[in-house]
């Protein structure tokens, strides 16, 4: 492990009781999912992380207990170090907190994650609680049927 990083993993540690796994030379951080946003406020705030370069998630199927892995890379330009902070998430309840308001960036993987792996950020800005259409897509065999039903301007 970076020299510059003990202090901060330690910190990390002792006020979240994280764990700690080295792989390789890079730290995973692994903390509760309702820790996730004070975690990344403390980092970004306290510790210069100040760009979240990757949200992604790992899916262990067919383990259930944890099934996912969200997983948060922060970079700290200013620093040059690297963290990853993990968040285990079961299958049962795939749900995490947003952290756009940490990261703005989180908007759009957020909505990645849950269309890849089904897992839904509570408070999310851009939520899909909302049905989708289920619209025909069109062509040319039922041009004429699609034109009766979609609204027209009125002339």
């Amino acid at each position: 492990m970076d020299t510059k990083l003990e202090p901060i993993v330690k910190t990390i540690q002792e006020k979240f009781g994280a764990a700690l796994e080295e792989f390789r030379g890079e730290v995973h951080l692994f903390v509760k999912p309702e820790q996730i946003v004070e975690v990344l406020t403390l980092l970004r705030d306290e510790q210069n992380f100040e760009l979240l370069s990757v949200l992604n998630a790992v899916d262990y199927y067919p383990q259930t207990t944890p099934r996912f892995h969200v997983v948060y890379q922060l970079t700290s330009i200013s620093r040059n170090l690297s963290l990853q902070v993990r968040v285990p998430v079961n299958e049962d309840n795939p749900k995490l907190p947003t952290v756009t308001g940490v990261y703005a960036v989180a908007n759009w993987r957020e909505r990645e994650l849950l269309d890849m792996f089904g897992i839904e950020f509570e408070g999310h800005p851009l939520r899909r609680d909302f049905p989708l259409g289920y619209e025909e897509p069109q062509f040319t065999f039922n041009f004429d049927e699609i034109r009766v039903q979609k609204p027209s301007p009125k002339e």
